[in-house]
């Protein structure tokens, strides 16, 4: 069977572990295929001869297994949450009148690689009730435009991400150019800090499956990927962002509480210690139509 572009397969020397969408073909005539992983943030080639179409049972078990990853690492969030909410309503003295609070969690920039990817990032988002500005781009592009954005959707917290992999025949793991992605991750990291130099001003997450994870932490990004060089979901990092989001200013938040409800954990993501973004303010006062973040 005619493999073609879109199409999701799984590489057979590698035992089919894990589903990839074809992005594109090398070569002439074109024998190897560009692959995206459908739930992880990997980007890899293979021969067109190693490749299987996967069948739509096959498919079905594999989204359902990260499915109910995705939904467990959701559940452990919102109990977080609401124990965190209980907290601090405990903790904040309550006016001697009636009057109601409103929340406004820190605003996030989303840059993703990845269309597809950057659509469940959103629903995400949605869900978790956290104000974001996204943008899909090019890796290769996000280093000249990111202080664009930042002047653009002016966020507390800076996402970027898409898809990369450590390519062990250009190098060694301790090398920047052994990595398909990493070095452009590095690079916006760096614009975007210049920018805006003070960790608790901006709080960067940087990276994706396999990426070089010092160079990020070096180059100013408070939490990266992937200390272990291995692979992590798609979805990771929105709840690396929505701990800080949702985490009061006055309060600092451990590197184990962002990573604890993750799907990858410490092998797949690390960082620094941070500051919470949430601010909580009064009278609350019902805004039918929200206007979008940078306009």
């Amino acid at each position: 069977m005619e493999i073609k572009v879109g199409d999701v397969v799984a590489r057979v020397s590698y035992g089919k572990d894990v589903l990839f969408r074809v992005v594109g073909f090398e070569g002439a005539p074109a024998h190897t295929a560009i692959l995206a992983g459908e739930e992880l943030r990997l980007m890899a080639d293979a021969p067109v001869d190693d490749l299987q179409i996967v069948n739509e049972r096959e498919k079905q078990e594999k989204r359902k297994f990260f499915e109910e990853k995705t939904n467990m690492s959701y559940r452990l969030f919102r109990q977080d949450h609401v124990f965190q909410q209980e907290k601090n309503a405990y903790r904040v003295q309550q006016p001697s009148h009636d009057v109601k609070t409103f929340r406004m969690p820190g605003k996030v920039l989303h840059i993703d690689g990845d269309p597809l990817y950057l659509k469940k990032c959103m629903e995400l988002y949605d869900k978790l009730e956290i104000p974001v500005y996204s943008v899909h781009l090019k890796e290769k592009e996000m280093p000249d435009k990111i202080i664009g954005l930042l002047e653009l959707a002016r966020p507390d917290i800076l996402v970027i991400t898409g898809h990369d992999a450590y390519i062990k025949g250009k190098g060694t793991k301790n090398e920047l150019k052994a990595y398909r992605h990493s070095r452009y991750f590095a690079k916006t990291v760096y614009e975007a800090r210049r920018r805006m130099p003070h960790l608790d001003q901006l709080i960067i997450f940087a990276g994706a499956c396999q990426s070089h994870f010092e160079s990020l932490i070096r180059a100013g990004a408070n939490y990266a990927s992937s200390p272990g060089r291995v692979n992590i979901h798609a979805l990771d990092p929105v709840y690396v962002v929505a701990k800080l989001s949702y985490t009061p200013f006055m309060e600092r938040v451990h590197t184990w509480d962002v990573l604890k409800n993750t799907l990858s954990g410490e092998k797949g993501l690390g960082g620094i210690e941070s500051r919470g973004l949430l601010r909580t303010g009064m009278p609350y006062t019902p805004v039918d139509n929200p206007p979008e973040m940078g306009v």
